[in-house]
């Protein structure tokens, strides 16, 4: 399954702080690090962040120290820090956001799911609630396209359900859910959800959406919309062969 977005990723805090937020030194290395991280230098932002951690135990300085990590592809030890920043405030939404995209990015799509939507619960502002809501969808769309896969269709429909309920524009996560309605043979149902991912397409292929359209439209013995469709989804290069085995062997009527 292609996915047409990526996850937004850890939102910036890199504000300077007042030296009476903070110990004056670790203050100064922290500001250092915040430089450092705007500089793209996120080597020297962590030894900044890590010697100020030696003056202060401050939950900004994990959190910038985990966003740090994670631009330097270093996903434990940026799942370690965030861990951190949550344990010392736990109120502090950003970091909700950053321990889902941590879990998202090593693969740990449900509990990435979960921290979003500790996000969601927490935060008051809206941007961040529609970040979690758009990011929760993607791990969920992510969990039904493993389940796919793996051959469990109704656990799939449960996690692409639970995409667009979070999301109601995901469109991979309505082609994911048409493919497996097909599979469940629910064929009115895979109809609806191919029309959605046409409708809200953003960057997924055409040819996907008008496969399984055209598998859900044999299947309703709908043959002429059928062949309609298949002849649309064999003009993307990655469905031409599969459409074209489905519009040899579809029954003309």
């Amino acid at each position: 399954m292609i996915f047409k977005k990526s996850l937004i990723l850890f939102l910036f805090l890199v504000v300077n702080v007042l030296a009476q937020d903070m110990k004056p030194e670790a203050a100064k290395l922290y500001n250092d690090g915040n430089q450092k991280m705007k500089q793209g230098n996120f080597s020297g932002a962590i030894v900044s962040y890590n010697e100020a951690l030696n003056i202060e135990q401050d939950y900004r300085i994990y959190y910038q120290k985990g966003i740090a990590h994670k631009k330097n592809n270093q996903l434990d030890e940026s799942y370690n820090a965030l861990k951190k920043c949550m344990e010392l405030k736990p109120d502090f939404d950003l970091v909700y956001n950053g321990l889902g995209s941590s879990e998202y990015s090593r693969g740990n799509f449900e509990e990435a799911a979960g921290y979003f939507k500790n996000l969601l619960e927490l935060t008051k502002n809206a941007q961040l609630k529609k970040t979690a809501n758009e990011n929760m969808s993607l791990a969920y769309t992510k969990l039904g396209d493993i389940a796919i896969k793996g051959g469990d269709q109704e656990k799939a429909v449960g996690y692409l359900e639970k995409a667009i309920q979070s999301d109601p524009k995901n469109d991979a996560a309505y082609l994911a859910l048409a493919r497996a309605y097909v599979e469940v043979g629910k064929y009115n149902e895979a109809l609806s959800a191919a029309d959605n991912a046409l409708k809200f397409r953003s960057s997924i292929p055409k040819g996907g959406i008008f496969y399984y359209k055209g598998l859900a439209l044999k299947n309703l013995g709908k043959n002429t919309e059928a062949r309609a469709s298949f002849e649309e989804g064999k003009k993307d290069p990655t469905y031409r062969n599969i459409c074209d085995y489905e519009l040899k062997n579809l029954p003309k009527n």
